[in-house]
């Protein structure tokens, strides 16, 4: 079983215990997604990708920073893993009244409704084409919808002919 296969079990097993807490504190979400863009530049360079960056200075949520860069790790990933060599990526975020909207926008093949509907489900592929690409275990997007919902977040995917986006709200933090 490859590393990654056996981070992946461990983090399900361990989000999958109960009362898991959050290291609740004001997260920088502008910081932190451009960090991620910074760390992710040696992978977009190596895939001839661009990333676009479409986030408001000083947006904030009340979380776990730790876990929430878990998530859009894992989201950017993704985007990465299926976007054709030479496509652009697109981050964006944005606060509408008491929430933020953090949106993974990528050009590749339309993921069917009837897949789109199952991501989220643990060990859930969508081929083994994909899978033995990436490969992932099918756990990263269930991790990531676990770890949303602890935060009283949603996180959802759409996927039509031009792009497939990955959203994720969460409550904002109140504002200073």
């Amino acid at each position: 079983m490859a590393k990654n296969e056996n981070n992946e079990f461990f983090e399900i097993t361990r989000f999958n215990l109960q009362g898991i807490e959050l290291e609740r504190s004001r997260v920088n979400l502008t910081r932190l997604l451009n960090q991620l863009a910074d760390e992710f530049y040696p992978v977009f360079a190596e895939s001839r990708l661009t990333c676009e960056l479409e986030i408001p200075q000083g947006l904030e949520v009340l979380g776990d920073a730790d876990k929430l860069a878990r998530v859009f790790d894992n989201l950017l990933r993704n985007a990465v893993h299926y976007s054709p060599e030479g496509a652009k990526l697109t981050v964006s975020a944005q606060r509408d009244g008491a929430q933020v909207d953090v949106f993974f926008r990528n050009t590749g093949a339309r993921i069917p409704q009837q897949q789109l509907e199952r991501i989220f489900e643990k060990f859930y592929r969508l081929d083994s084409a994909r899978s033995s690409r990436t490969g992932g275990a099918g756990l990263g997007l269930a991790i990531a919808k676990e770890i949303v919902e602890l935060h009283k977040g949603v996180i959802y995917a759409e996927s039509n002919d031009q792009y497939t986006e990955f959203s994720v709200s969460l409550p904002s933090s109140p504002r200073s």
